[in-house]
Order: structure tokens, then C-alpha cells, then sequence
């Protein structure tokens, strides 16, 4: 008999290794796939067969023991990216997170706060996880002053390199990057669930621009979710893509041309401009994955 409890006890003790799970919600920039006014062939096609649409990037991360969950982006696709975790878990979990962690005031990564305020879901202290001058943001300009004002969200200060507990064995930290901070500083996210580490950087000008390594940092997680927002420097024709600056896929490609096959394996491109070919060609996807690559799949538990 008390062989059997202590059995019974254990069961209840020991958790399994998936405890904690990440979710991809969404892989497109701001403007999603398909994407606002274009005609051109990498959008007609998503027009015309809506079941290839992508998101705007977000990510939902699970904490199994405590029931609990976290969004990370506020998109403007949240309506979709909820009901669509719902149906990814079975609906075990809440249907709002437990918080939302914002990485910068772009519309992709906070416009859909709009949609906890009265005229939709008229949510209560949801807790908004935001750094020094995006919280400023958010409480001085409207609409997003008002959700604060209402009480439908709860802002939570964050800190560069300070590390936010969500449970037992989650924890995520904001760490500054390099971007075109109009309105509010630049952040990515270090992930630590219970036997994984992940990097998430959606958004950044240059590798060469930030103060820390890209491989080391690489090296030293087990996924990392970088910026993949065009594919090389010939997608914006008649445009200076210097106004728009992020790392293109071929020379993050090249940056990690001779690391190991395990480091290759981390990275995980997110982040797909509408024009951005790995959205669709195969040919494309293929270069990418034989390389050593990973492209994010909407969907994905990591």
C-alpha cells in the first residue's frame, strides 16, 4: 500500500519533459500574407486560397502545470492567433493569456491591444509586460490609454536584461537591439522553459549593429526565432531598402556559413515580408533547409 502512494505521489511530482511548450502563432511582418494593396503574383495567389494565409508573428508560451499561458506580440491578427491557440491545445487553457510581452511599438507587435478594449472584449487587468518608453507609449496616446484607464490591461514594467518569473520553471527576458525606434525602445526575448532556452528576434536594423554576437548568442540557446523579414535585397524594387533595414535571410545565411550543422539547426527564420519567397517557393525553401535552416512554421509547437 505504501509502495502505491509513494508511485501515486510521484506522478504528481515529476513532470514531463514538454511541461512547457512554445507555439508559433504567426510568421508574416507587420502587414501580413496576403498583405494591404497588392496585386502582385506572392500575394494573388493567398487572395485567391485564403488557407495559405500567415499571421503576423507572435508566439504563445505554455506553462502545462499551472494552466497558465503568455502571448508575446499583441498583432493585429490576435483575434485569429486566440482562437487558433485555442484549437491547437483543445482548449485547455484560458482563453485570454495570462499576459501579453510586447517587443516594440511597429503596428504588427501591438495594435491588437485594441482589441481587449470595451468595444470588443472589454477584457479586465490584462497584464501588458512593456519596456520604460513603450509603457509611456501606451499610457499617453490614445486609444491605448484608454484600455489603461479602463482597467481592460494592466501595464507592467520591464527592464533590458532583467528577468520576468512566469512560473516555477519559465522565465523570459527583454534584451535592447538595434531598430527604428520612433515611438519606443527595441527588445527581443530570452526564453527559458523548463529544458530549453530559446532566442526570439523578430526585428532588428543589422547583425552588425548590435553590441552583442548573433552566433554566440546562437550557440547558446537551443531555437532561435530570428529576423527574417526579406529574403535578400532585390524584394522592394524602386524602393531604399536602406529605409527599412533588417538583416536579409542570405546574409544571416552567410554570417553562419561555417558554423557547425548543430548551430545552423537553431535558427529558425520568422518574420516573412509579403515579397519574401520562402512565403511560397519551394525552390527557395529547399536552399534554405539543405543550408542547415529551419523556416517557422504557423502552427509549430517548438
Amino acid at each position: 500500500m505504501l509502495k502505491t502512494l509513494l508511485i501515486v505521489a510521484l506522478c504528481f511530482v515529476v513532470l514531463p519533459a514538454t511541461a512547457q511548450q512554445v507555439y508559433v502563432l504567426g510568421i508574416a511582418q507587420d502587414g501580413g500574407f496576403p498583405h494591404l494593396g497588392c496585386a502582385k503574383k506572392c500575394c494573388a495567389v493567398a487572395w485567391e486560397h485564403p488557407e495559405i494565409k500567415r499571421s503576423v508573428v507572435a508566439l504563445a508560451v505554455v506553462d502545462t502545470p499551472s494552466r497558465q499561458w503568455w502571448l508575446v506580440e499583441a498583432t493585429p491578427d490576435i483575434k485569429e492567433q486566440l482562437q487558433n491557440f485555442k484549437m491547437l491545445t483543445g482548449g485547455r487553457y484560458p482563453y485570454l493569456p495570462a499576459g501579453i510581452f510586447i517587443t516594440h511599438a511597429h503596428i504588427g507587435h501591438y495594435t491588437g491591444l485594441m482589441q481587449l478594449g470595451r468595444e470588443v472584449m472589454n477584457t479586465k487587468n490584462v497584464p501588458v509586460f512593456a519596456m520604460p518608453k513603450m509603457k509611456v507609449y501606451l499610457e499617453t496616446n490614445g486609444p491605448w490609454s484608454q484600455l489603461a484607464t479602463l482597467g481592460n490591461i494592466k501595464l507592467e514594467p520591464i527592464a533590458a536584461d532583467s528577468t520576468v518569473r512566469l512560473s516555477g520553471a519559465l522565465a523570459i527576458t527583454p534584451f535592447l537591439v538595434p531598430h527604428r525606434d520612433e515611438f519606443s525602445e527595441t527588445v527581443g526575448f530570452k526564453l527559458k522553459t523548463g529544458d530549453k532556452k530559446f532566442l526570439f528576434i523578430p526585428d532588428i536594423d543589422k547583425w552588425s549593429k548590435w553590441q552583442r554576437n548573433i552566433i554566440e548568442e546562437v550557440k547558446a540557446v537551443d531555437i532561435a526565432l530570428l529576423d527574417g523579414t526579406f529574403y535578400s535585397d532585390t524584394e522592394l524594387p524602386g524602393r531604399n531598402m536602406s529605409e527599412v533595414p533588417h538583416p536579409f535571410i542570405l546574409e544571416t545565411m552567410q554570417l553562419f556559413r561555417d558554423e557547425s550543422d548543430a548551430t545552423r539547426a537553431k535558427v529558425h527564420f520568422i518574420h516573412f515580408n509579403h515579397t519574401n519567397p520562402l512565403l511560397l517557393d519551394k525552390k527557395k525553401q529547399h536552399e534554405v533547409t539543405k543550408a542547415g535552416y529551419k523556416i517557422a512554421q504557423q502552427g509549430a509547437k517548438l
